[in-house]
């Protein structure tokens, strides 16, 4: 089963998101958002960058 977003609003009324994998496991989560709409941009951002980023390690 593929992975899905999920749009919703918080319990002080910011648009979030989260990416689910096939399994039903959160695997990516979004900021608050102020609207619907910029939600929206933030999952279309994700589908565009995700695919062709880099992985890079970093030293904590």
């Amino acid at each position: 089963m593929a992975g899905k977003f999920e749009l919703y609003t918080d319990k002080s009324g910011d648009w979030r998101f989260r990416l689910k994998a096939g399994n039903g496991e959160t695997i990516a989560t979004g900021q608050g958002y102020s609207s619907k709409a910029s939600a929206l941009n933030g999952i279309d951002s994700v589908r565009r960058n995700a695919a062709d980023a880099e992985v890079v390690e970093v030293d904590d």
